[in-house]
């Protein structure tokens, strides 16, 4: 089981108070601050600064408690693993994006658990949020755009995909082959939040031209893309959305997509995993899925 300590220091950290965290252990606050000087003293490094009325973690905290959520999340997963031997099924957990949530994977790990006994829970979150949990063994894949920098993690492309300006086809420049930026620049904009990846990847290569979003009218600012393109359907604005989220309305007349003049904004889905990942015929049947499923849709 998880040592008590650590038990302890990720209380403390949650409840940030030393009183509160004994009342949701039922410990007393002595025992409380004895677990963390006991720490302390194990790892040879102050954990927190202690002001009056707050807590912070110092450096070398940040990194004890790292590694306390790795070892708490793989102590839960050993015995979820446990029994699901039991039960003869294996459970899957997965992180997605809320771009990735809106195309076809989720469509094809839902058609993946039908040809075995598997469960898979999905989490959505941001990215840096998802690439956390990964390395603290919380979830055992993302799926998300673009490629990975952690040399602890594995990679395998599903798709290919790219940004473009999405309008309703009541907007005035609907019937446009492609749309310029200072068009673009003349818009109310409904852009995701600046920690998304698709927000990220915008202004970036924006950036790369000398331009900036400041230069452009945002008028709101969305984390859910099927908020975004309703209120595009209604004609309250533009977006820049991956395509591949808006396949089905575009398929259906719903939204009108339109490349972005001189903007090359391509990027990869990727399902991503710990090096020690090792049930790969789970990725390879994903992937099998995924690409019928979308030849059906196309």
């Amino acid at each position: 089981m998880l040592d008590p300590k650590l038990r302890t220091l990720l209380t403390v950290v949650d409840c940030q108070n030393f009183t509160r965290a004994a009342e949701e252990l039922s410990l007393t606050q002595p025992a409380v601050s004895h677990h963390i000087n006991q720490l302390e003293a194990e790892c040879g490094a102050t954990i927190f600064i202690r002001k009056k009325g707050s807590l912070k973690l110092t450096i070398e905290g940040e990194i004890v408690v790292k590694y306390a959520r790795r070892i708490d999340a793989l102590y839960e997963k050993l015995k979820a693993d446990l029994t699901d031997s039991g039960r003869q099924i294996t459970t899957f957990h997965v992180g997605i994006t809320h771009t990735s949530e809106s195309n076809l994977i989720v469509e094809a790990l839902a058609k993946s658990s039908e040809y075995q006994k598997l469960k898979i829970t999905i989490t959505a979150d941001t990215i840096n949020n998802l690439y956390d949990k990964l390395s603290n063994y919380e979830l055992d894949l993302v799926i998300a755009e673009g490629k990975t920098n952690n040399p602890a993690f594995s990679s395998l492309a599903v798709d290919t995909d790219y940004l473009v300006c999405v309008v309703s086809p009541e907007h005035p420049l609907a019937r446009n082959a492609m749309i310029t930026l200072s068009q673009l620049r003349q818009q109310k904009m409904i852009l995701r939040l600046p920690s998304s990846a698709t927000r990220m990847l915008f202004d970036s290569t924006l950036q790369s031209m000398g331009d900036s979003l400041d230069n452009y009218n945002i008028i709101m600012e969305v984390d859910n893309i099927a908020t975004i393109k309703d209120l595009i359907r209604k004609n309250f604005g533009v977006s820049v959305l991956a395509q591949s989220t808006c396949a089905d309305e575009l398929r259906k007349k719903k939204l009108v997509a339109l490349p972005i003049e001189n903007l090359s904004m391509v990027r990869e889905t990727r399902i991503i995993y710990n090096r020690d990942f090792n049930n790969h015929e789970f990725l390879q049947n994903i992937l099998k899925i995924y690409q019928d499923t979308r030849r059906r849709h196309q």
